[in-house]
């Protein structure tokens, strides 16, 4: 069967093509650049192709897609069964992948509220394989199902109740899809069911999230209502101070807006380094530029303290797992965050995080008790593996 899994942002569209349920990735690529003068197709199947043409809107560009398949991997369009769409926010309504059908979609956009970068996009996307893909079962993948489960206790803020009570102001975690897919596969490694793992999985890109896994369900995570809370991210702060927001209002009168710039688009790594947000721009400066070593220690110090929070929390710590594109690629950020944790049972070997880039592998000593992987995430297998089960189970494209 036959599952595409799609993946709007804001000016993007990634896409994965694969068979199921024997998990064989078909074909890949992405459109970028959506909306400016030139836009960039790429993709690899049987063929090879990079295009730089202008596309107006995710609509165009999910027709090129399409049109893509049909002239190397798929006689008609109704080989696909499914459409999987990666959603960013769910609220409380959503806490699993589900069918698309039009209660869905309203959900969806009674959420954008909490999610405006993300979830317009994303109902641009199931939109446009609604039309493009109409015999297709839609189906939705939520970041925040996983963190679902989320006791009050970590997932309160301490303001008053009422809040919560009338207009669900709360810590709803992101990036869900990834910390469940690397968990489930240390619980295969570890010969663990999946209910019996206690994890902390490091999900490090642009984004950044951290999550306290305690008997193989979410616990705790550093996203909060919006992903802008938690750690330093790429062009986000993180956790800071809300009276630093009272001041740009108050005393230097910026307005909502402005401030949203800043802590949205303008900070992390970013601001820190006044050079970049991309690690792979950071590190051959490091140690040479002041601003630059200061934004990845900063990096690392907040990880590292995220860490020592959820050992706390959890107790017993099964496995710490890396993930992402600056979990999977970094060695010094999984160095400098595990580093002096020797009295917590945590043991890095140094030569094995080194070698270990871009692959899975083990990076802990015989001698850790805390074991420490690199898995990379595949949040696009866990989508399609969803909605292969959701097809399935429903009777749909029998």
């Amino acid at each position: 069967m036959k599952i595409l899994v799609i993946n709007c942002g804001s000016s993007s569209i990634k896409f994965k093509l694969f068979e199921m349920p024997e998990e064989t990735l078909i074909s890949y690529g992405s459109v970028e650049k959506i909306g400016e003068e030139i836009s960039i197709f790429k993709y690899i199947g049987k063929t090879k192709l990079e295009k730089k043409i202008k596309i107006d809107n995710h609509q165009i560009g999910l027709e090129l897609i399409a049109n893509t398949l049909l002239e190397n991997e798929i006689k008609n369009i109704e080989e696909i069964k499914g459409v999987g769409h990666r959603v960013v926010h769910g609220g409380e309504g959503f806490e699993k992948s589900v069918i698309i059908d039009e209660n869905v979609i309203k959900k969806i956009e009674d959420y954008i509220f909490l999610a405006p970068l993300h979830n317009p996009h994303n109902l641009s996307g199931i939109k446009g394989c609604i039309k493009i893909f109409p015999k297709s079962t839609q189906v939705a993948a939520f970041d925040t199902a996983f963190h679902t489960t989320l006791p009050k206790v970590s997932n309160l803020y301490a303001i008053p109740y009422s809040f919560y009570e009338k207009y669900k102001i709360r810590k709803y975690g992101f990036h869900g899809t990834s910390h469940r897919y690397v968990a489930r596969r240390v619980s295969e490694i570890m010969g663990k069911g999946k209910y019996e793992l206690n994890a902390i999985t490091c999900h490090l890109g642009n984004g950044c999230s951290i999550t306290a896994i305690k008997n193989g369900k979410s616990f705790d995570t550093s996203m909060g209502l919006t992903p802008l809370e938690g750690l330093i991210m790429g062009t986000r702060s993180g956790d800071l101070d809300p009276g630093v927001i009272l001041y740009f209002l108050e005393r230097l009168n910026l307005d909502i807006s402005e401030v949203s710039e800043i802590l949205n688009k303008k900070s992390g790594l970013l601001g820190i380094s006044e050079v970049s947000n991309d690690f792979r721009n950071l590190l051959p400066l490091y140690n040479k530029d002041e601003k630059v070593t200061l934004a990845i220690d900063m990096f690392c110090y907040r990880l590292k303290k995220y860490i020592g929070s959820y050992m706390a929390v959890l107790g017993k710590v099964d496995a710490i797992i890396f993930t992402g594109g600056i979990g999977e690629n970094v060695p010094l950020v999984r160095e400098k965050s595990l580093n002096d944790m020797e009295l917590f049972g945590i043991v890095l070997d140094l030569e094995k995080n080194k070698e270990i880039v871009g692959k899975e592998g083990e990076i802990s000593k015989d001698s850790s008790q805390v074991k420490i992987f690199v898995i990379p995430t595949n949040e696009e297998l866990r989508i399609a593996f969803d909605t292969y089960q959701l097809i399935v189970n429903s009777g749909f494209n029998q």
